[in-house]
């Protein structure tokens, strides 16, 4: 891809992962390329629809949480620490638009897939510690953690992720 080609797609990620924050998925394809500064033509060269741009976003987002997430589950924090750092990480991204991006679509359920691994060996991991409660499954522990990040106005402070936390904690 050529360079100036490569600045456009990066300027419409960023400009559509704002607006969609911003103002949810029904925001204008218009008005995308404009907070881009570039016309509709470009963006629709590079996207052909908002479910092109949003899979794109989507795999963007979950591919930098899991690389994030897997290099904090590398270091010697407890597999608490790294839980609590993932949550604060996650309800930083967009998740509550993503959430209804098709997870059929291969280009988004491999990292989902790789997201969803890496959070259920943390989850193993600290339920071996003795700091997550082992009489729930670690899937189920990723269910409920997903309610905390993936819904708008999320923040690892608030009262239903203090509520999930204490929750999981061992005591």
């Amino acid at each position: 891809m050529r360079a100036d080609a490569r600045r456009n797609r990066e300027l419409i990620v960023r400009a559509a992962t704002q607006a969609f924050m911003d103002a949810g998925q029904c925001v204008a394809m218009e008005d995308i390329a404009r907070a881009a500064g570039l016309g509709v033509g470009t963006l629709y060269r590079h996207f052909p629809d908002r479910a092109a741009l949003l899979a794109l976003i989507s795999c963007d987002v979950v591919s930098r949480l899991a690389a994030r997430t897997a290099e904090a589950a590398a270091t010697d924090l407890s597999r608490w620490d790294v839980l609590l750092g993932y949550v604060r990480d996650a309800v930083l991204e967009p998740f509550a638009v993503l959430k209804s991006v098709p997870t059929d679509d291969p280009a988004v359920a491999e990292p989902i897939g790789r997201l969803h691994a890496v959070v259920l060996d943390v989850i193993a991991g600290a339920q071996a510690e003795g700091t997550v409660r082992d009489d729930i499954e670690p899937l189920e522990v990723l269910e409920l953690l997903s309610l905390v990040v993936c819904r708008p106005g999320a923040r690892a402070d608030d009262a239903l992720a203090l509520v999930v936390l204490s929750g999981l904690r061992r005591t």
